[in-house]
């Protein structure tokens, strides 16, 4: 008879036992027992999510084929890719792909995973550009993934958009989604720290932003998928928040058209200050446009 572990050390329970034969049912069950336990939100929802991702198919159609086997590779797979989630890794990173306004995105660690507020913050970008007569050129600061490029240029016909980045490997991950787009004619990617590699001429019709605002001292209070795995310089807006924009303010003023607007996402009680900055620096507010939740999320000027 093997001897009992020793008094107070717990056996490691895994994943699941390497059965001969594992169902699309069953594993679903075991990777939903096995996130719940880790503390992950909607665990049966990720659960099938990575299934899908794992058998390249979409997910409803788990449903129809519950009896289906997998294969001892597909075991594996769905064995790493349950134990990364339970590591609170977020999902996109481990499928590597984020949906964005009906397009769905490359993203990995070196980008931030774009959200739903963001998908607004494109919609009344491109509600803008098309009011305007064309052609159309917007500028992207701070791009990450480029989906707010990608959003704006292909909901707006003739317009162009510069799309910038102080990440090189952020910069790159743009550049995958810009070219899977179809969009390189139309999207040009720059490095760049805050707007100095901009040149002064042509101006913009339109400033897009959605820059670092969470406060440095709330970062280690974030959902440890948030804390733990995306990018701090996508994150860290300073003490207050508010350090982008204290530079995003005038930098942005003298590269914006006379009839031009600059849209920005803050963070959730940032707008009245964001918007008493933009005023310091020649800006007429005229808007701050609610999220989801009817929080205050969005600054509209134009240039006084």
């Amino acid at each position: 008879m093997p001897a009992p572990p020793p008094q107070g050390l717990a056996l490691k329970k895994p994943l699941w036992h390497p059965d001969p034969a594992v169902t699309v049912l069953e594993a679903i069950q075991r990777s939903t027992e096995f996130l719940a336990r880790k503390g992950v939100e909607s665990p049966r929802l990720q659960a099938e999510l990575l299934l899908a991702h794992v058998l390249q198919l979409p997910r409803l159609k788990l449903y129809l084929q519950f009896d289906r086997v997998l294969t001892p590779a597909e075991t594996d797979q769905l064995r790493e890719a349950v134990r990364r989630r339970g590591r609170r890794e977020p999902i996109q990173y481990i499928t590597g792909c984020a949906a964005f306004c009906g397009r769905d995105l490359r993203v990995t660690p070196h980008v931030l995973i774009p959200r739903p507020e963001t998908e607004q913050l494109a919609e009344l970008g491109w509600t803008r550009l098309v009011a305007m007569p064309p052609p159309r050129l917007a500028l992207d600061v701070g791009t990450g993934s480029g989906c707010l490029a990608i959003a704006l240029v292909e909901h707006c016909p003739d317009t162009r958009c510069l799309a910038l980045d102080a990440s090189p490997e952020a910069l790159q991950v743009a550049r995958e989604n810009v070219t899977a787009a179809g969009l390189t004619d139309r999207i040009e990617l720059l490095l760049s720290h805050k707007l100095e590699a901009v040149p002064p001429q042509p101006r913009f019709d339109l400033i897009i932003s959605n820059p670092p605002y969470i406060p440095s001292a709330e970062i280690p209070a974030l959902q440890p998928e948030v804390r733990d795995h995306e990018p701090r310089l996508a994150l860290d807006g300073g003490p207050d928040g508010l350090d982008a924009f204290r530079w995003l303010a005038p930098e942005a003023r003298s590269r914006v058209r006379p009839s031009g607007l600059l849209l920005v996402e803050c963070g959730d009680g940032q707008a009245d200050a964001v918007a008493a900055l933009l005023r310091q620096h020649n800006w007429i507010v005229t808007g701050i446009h609610p999220d989801y939740t009817q929080r205050p999320r969005f600054v509209e000027a134009r240039p006084g």
